[in-house]
């Protein structure tokens, strides 16, 4: 691996880390005061009864399976459908068209104004995430930057420009003028990942919670890349059978605990 790539990687993995440590000592000292935080009370075992059915952007699969299963474990009493994971345009067409939802949590604010009018009250903004270019384990082609991508032998995959991942990239290749003729566009970013995990591509515009989650390709940093940050909304369906839950869960994934699980699949906060 070349050393700049490799010192980012390892700069990430240190700053991922860093986080997680700042918010697993503010929870603790939470937990120490006199009264009940937020979060203690949102997570509070027994209280809630019924079923949750959470769509998802597919780029949240690791991190909210296991917050999923947390809630679950806190409250035995509901009962949490499979998650349905998937590019956020394309859950939000589902939703659109009557598809049952209790919460929908979106890669970006764009994708969640398409639903506003479904939702019920304002979507609370979660979790930031940011691009980085997925590449072969060692980085054998020495792809260093965005620029690098240009290069017309190289097979690069992106996410559609419809889809938030896509957008982030093609605002980030506007930015820098960077040409770039993609071998293929997919409808969400964990297809791009799974096409340079597979070699079917040499490298792909990912976010960096999708490197943060496997450990069969390397990231390499994008300068700039906060330019075209990701916020990721979570909102409550209008239609849910059952607001209490979905409240429940909402405010979990923005507490404390929640955060803490965001931060070690190499979210930032909103």
């Amino acid at each position: 691996m070349p050393q700049d790539s490799a010192r980012g990687l390892g700069a990430q993995r240190l700053v991922r880390a860093a986080s997680v440590l700042v918010l697993a000592s503010g929870l603790a000292l939470a937990g120490c005061s006199d009264g009940v935080s937020e979060s203690q009370t949102s997570s509070a075992p027994g209280e809630l009864h019924g079923s949750l059915t959470i769509f998802a952007a597919a780029s949240l699969t690791e991190s909210f399976t296991e917050l999923a299963d947390i809630f679950g474990s806190d409250h035995p009493g509901v009962t949490i459908a499979p998650i349905s994971f998937d590019g956020s345009t394309t859950l939000a067409t589902q939703i659109g068209e009557g598809a049952p939802a209790d919460v929908f949590a979106a890669a970006d604010e764009a994708t969640m104004r398409t639903v506003s009018g479904l939702l019920d009250g304002e979507p609370t903004p979660f979790a930031s995430n940011s691009l980085q270019i997925a590449v072969q384990l060692g980085n054998p082609l020495a792809i260093s930057g965005l620029a690098d991508l240009s290069d017309p032998d190289l097979k690069v995959v992106v996410c559609a420009p419809h889809v938030p991942c896509g957008a982030s990239a093609h605002t980030l290749l506007d930015r820098q003028n960077i040409v770039l003729t993609p071998a293929s566009e997919e409808l969400n970013v964990k297809a791009v990942l799974t096409k340079v995990q597979l070699r079917e591509a040499d490298a792909g515009l990912v976010y960096v919670s999708d490197i943060a989650a496997t450990d069969s390709v390397e990231g390499v940093s994008i300068r700039g890349a906060d330019e075209a940050k990701s916020i990721y909304p979570i909102g409550i369906l209008e239609r849910s059978k059952n607001p209490a839950v979905a409240q429940a869960f909402r405010d979990f994934v923005v507490s404390d605990r929640g955060q803490i699980v965001l931060a070690q699949y190499g979210f930032g906060r909103p």
